[in-house]
């Protein structure tokens, strides 16, 4: 407005000042040039001001989405007493670090808390205390154009190992115990460990994702479709579903990923094909959008990514997630393969499930 204001009052300064009542053709053409040079400087400022605005616009969502994301120093907390990382071959003269195209392996969770509202809202149970609901291991090839995707039962028993605690004291070894009950004893820490303690393969990031936070992002994406082969009526998830084809919102798409006890035996695996099926409806809704023409959509969806992720502290900015984004852009659903960590039900309980050895040895070794 004060731009617009302040050329208008030079326009009429200029037209006080030159005024040619008898029609001089030269004074008419410094008018007019007057009046092109004053255009040309207000349409300027505009832009500029206007360029100051999104830059600002930029700055602050930047900001706002940067300070979404939550930090775990998961590598000062466990030290080397870690499985070996892969071998990288770098160029000693090399004057840029080389592009981040290597194999990895990233412990995805999804963290059944009950902190805040909307997590209560669509979880129930008490507000204190979380476990991994869902624990996948995704490990991404050489070239990052494919990937692999271990679902690990979170009946399964394992031994889990001792953890540091940010208090400085440690959790006690136990032996037998559930594998989700790490992340419940120890945080993200302890689950990063147990998982390298019974695998050998060193994480070497960890993402973590909550109740609310996933059915935003299925809801800023428009949804998820997915095919159910049976009726699904399951009270404890909410979730009524007639077998056949579903546009599910984010609500839905939650109770589908929780839903167990009306799937197949009502074991855990049940539900892990379940969450198999709905990665990959994911993965093909995000391919078929094209966010970048649409600033306003992006946002959103990057809002509702950032504002319930916990990562190490190798991807809790903005831009290192960008960085690791853009590495992974030639990756498609067609490229990803999901698989469940080979288990038995526990001979002492059938509630629970071990590792099936030695075909559970030889998939962790392939991704070593």
């Amino acid at each position: 407005m004060f731009l617009l204001v302040t050329g208008h009052q030079d326009s009429g300064g200029a037209g006080d000042g030159g005024t040619g009542n008898d029609g001089d053709d030269a004074g008419g053409a410094g008018i007019r040039t007057g009046r092109r040079t004053r255009v040309l400087k207000i349409t300027g400022f505009s832009l500029a001001g206007l360029l100051v605005l999104g830059a600002g616009a930029a700055g602050w969502a930047y900001w706002q989405l940067n300070d979404n994301i939550r930090g775990v120093d998961i590598n000062s907390a466990l030290g080397d007493d870690r499985p070996a990382g892969p071998v990288t071959t770098e160029d000693p003269a090399a004057t840029a670090p080389p592009p981040p195209d290597g194999s990895l392996n990233i412990l995805v969770l999804g963290s059944d808390s009950r902190s805040g509202e909307e997590n209560q809202a669509l979880g129930g149970g008490e507000s204190g205390g979380a476990r991994s609901d869902t624990a996948m291991v995704v490990h991404l090839d050489a070239g990052r154009t494919a990937a692999t995707v271990v679902s690990i039962p979170r009946d399964t028993l394992v031994d889990r190992p001792s953890c540091p605690l940010p208090d400085g004291g440690s959790t006690r070894p136990v032996s037998g115990a559930m594998f989700n009950s790490a992340y419940e004893v120890g945080g993200p820490v302890c689950a990063v460990k147990t998982v390298e303690s019974f695998t050998d393969v060193r994480m070497d990031h960890y993402i973590e994702i909550d109740f609310s936070g996933f059915a935003r992002l299925v809801d800023a994406l428009g949804g998820v479709t997915v095919t159910t082969e049976a009726d699904i009526d399951d009270d404890r998830s909410h979730l009524t579903l007639e077998a056949g084809t579903h546009h599910l919102d984010g609500t839905d798409a939650l109770a589908l990923a929780r839903t167990r006890y009306d799937v197949g035996d009502g074991s855990d695996l049940g539900r892990i094909e379940l969450q198999q099926h709905l990665v990959k409806a994911l993965l093909e809704q995000i391919a078929r959008q094209d966010l970048l023409t649409s600033p306003a959509r992006l946002y959103e969806v990057a809002d509702a990514l950032t504002g319930s992720l916990t990562t190490d502290t190798g991807l809790d900015s903005l831009g290192e997630l960008t960085r690791f984004g853009r590495s992974v852009r030639g990756l498609t659903p067609a490229g990803v393969t999901t698989v469940t960590m080979p288990v038995l039900p526990a001979p002492w309980d059938p509630n629970r499930l071990v590792a099936d050895e030695p075909d559970a040895e030889e998939l962790w070794a392939s991704l070593r």
